[in-house]
């Protein structure tokens, strides 16, 4: 079951496009968020992807063609990091967290940066979307054959 495969490969795919998604909102909503619960500014948050099922192509080639099934294929979420750039330097001395010069620490979030990310991880999930239903319809259509 070939197909079955390929589907859970693509469904690796869009959970794993989500929970990018859902860290670049929790970027965006906090990018004014200057105290945390810990006392500091927010810092930015990145997924880390990793592949599920790590076997070199060789390995992968040579288990399918004597006809075993591969290992489960796709990706997984790794970690969710904290980006260690530098906050942001804002001069605001009337911010309730500004220093005694006046300068505030706001987070490493850029909203430009943001949003592209965000545009990608769509697209990704779309692709994703686009590849399953055509492993469905095919599944689909190799089941009427035998009809």
């Amino acid at each position: 079951m070939a197909f079955l495969n390929a589907m859970n490969i693509s469904a690796s795919g869009l959970t794993a496009q989500r929970a990018r998604l859902d860290v670049i909102s929790e970027n965006i909503s906090n990018v004014n968020t200057t105290r945390t619960e810990g006392g500091e500014p927010y810092r930015r948050r990145t997924v880390v992807f990793e592949p599920r099922g790590k076997s070199s192509f060789q390995e992968i080639f040579s288990r399918t063609s004597r006809g075993g099934a591969s290992n489960q294929r796709g990706v997984i979420v790794s970690e969710i990091k904290e980006d260690e750039s530098p906050l942001k330097s804002v001069y605001d001395p009337t911010h309730p967290d500004a220093d005694e010069n006046g300068y505030v620490m706001m987070p490493n979030v850029d909203l430009l940066k943001e949003t592209i990310d965000g545009m990608e991880a769509s697209r990704v999930y779309d692709a994703n979307v686009t590849a399953f239903n055509a492993i469905k319809a095919m599944a689909s259509k190799g089941l009427e054959v035998g009809k």
